[in-house]
């Protein structure tokens, strides 16, 4: 998924001189952004006042949105450099093409993992004909500097490894969970699982405590560590747990976001994650001029043209705010 936003603010991300080392309950709560014509989304990172979850940097949450009548979700050909995509969903399809050839219809539950690498094009659809509804997240990782520069890639997992308790189905997305480890490849350490919690769950799902964490609430009524989230929102956890208590009003869907604090300092514009203003420089340009990025072919409609660079430096500085 694209940053449509026109006029493109840089987020300066990274950093572990601001990563709570303990464990905290910070509710952040979305900014809206209007994606295409008919899709709202809900901006959960980056935040007013944190851009970083581990090397989990952007996190939009939409739906569920009754597409019936109309086209659902239409974003264009755009570039990705230096970062992943992972594209989760809970109803409906979305139809992925990218400028490596991939040509896949993502469904609930399944994981389509995009490694930009140096470089990647794609672009976002609902198929023809579409479910009537559309409810997911869109999420970007910051890859290392050690492998931002790996030739870019697509996968798609169909199955994907679930821990089970009373009450509880986690559905592995990244990394590891007690013991069960996702297919999708990962450059840093990290964990995305799906929760879906049953009316009256009441559980504790076990964390490492050198991680720092954040749960998305998709949908439902619940307790997250004793505060409820409602859908929409998400609560930004800290470090230094070794479990989370989940407790559930009623049937609800949460996502669980987490890794070990990022070290370096980035800079994330537009659709770019770079170290330095010629990085992003450069990236702008070479999506201006049609190099590097590759084409994506079969996609009815014009690609995303680059917003203008600001008037100020682009410096990296922190992961906050």
């Amino acid at each position: 998924m694209s940053n449509l936003d026109r006029e493109a603010v840089p987020a300066v991300c990274g950093g572990r001189g601001f990563v709570v080392a303990e464990p905290v309950r910070e509710l952040l709560s979305p900014r809206r952004v209007q994606l295409g014509e008919s899709t709202e989304v809900r901006r959960l990172l980056p935040n007013l006042g944190r851009r970083m979850v581990g090397a989990w940097c952007f996190v939009d949450h939409y739906g569920p949105d009754d597409i019936a009548d109309e086209p659902g979700m239409q974003v264009p050909p755009h570039p990705h450099m230096g970062l992943q995509t992972v594209s989760w969903l809970h109803r409906g399809e979305v139809l992925h093409r990218d400028s490596t050839g991939s040509l896949q219809t993502i469904h609930p539950r399944q994981l389509g993992l995009m490694t930009s690498g140096r470089a990647i094009s794609h672009s976002e659809e609902s198929p023809k004909p579409h479910a009537r509804f559309l409810h997911g997240a869109q999420l970007w990782v910051a890859l290392p500097d050690s492998h931002r520069s790996t030739e870019p890639h697509f996968e798609y997992h169909a199955e994907l490894p679930v821990v089970t308790a009373p009450g509880l189905e986690a559905t592995l997305i990244l990394g590891e969970v007690d013991g069960a480890t996702s297919p999708g490849s990962t450059y840093t350490p990290i964990v995305g699982a799906d929760l879906t919690l049953a009316r009256g769950a009441d559980v504790r799902l076990p964390l490492e405590a050198d991680f720092e964490y954040a749960v998305l609430s998709m949908s439902g009524e619940a307790h997250v560590d004793g505060v409820p989230v409602l859908p929409g929102s998400m609560l930004y956890l800290g470090c230094g747990r070794t479990e989370l208590p989940l407790r559930a009003e009623s049937d609800a869907g949460l996502m669980l976001l987490g890794g070990e604090p990022f070290e370096e300092e980035l800079i994330m514009w537009w659709n770019f994650i770079g170290r330095s203003q010629e990085d992003i420089e450069r990236a702008r340009a070479d999506w201006a001029t049609g190099t590097r990025f590759g084409e994506v072919k079969g996609y009815d409609g014009a690609p995303l043209r680059a917003p203008e660079l600001p008037s100020v430096p682009l410096k990296p500085r922190g992961r906050v705010r």
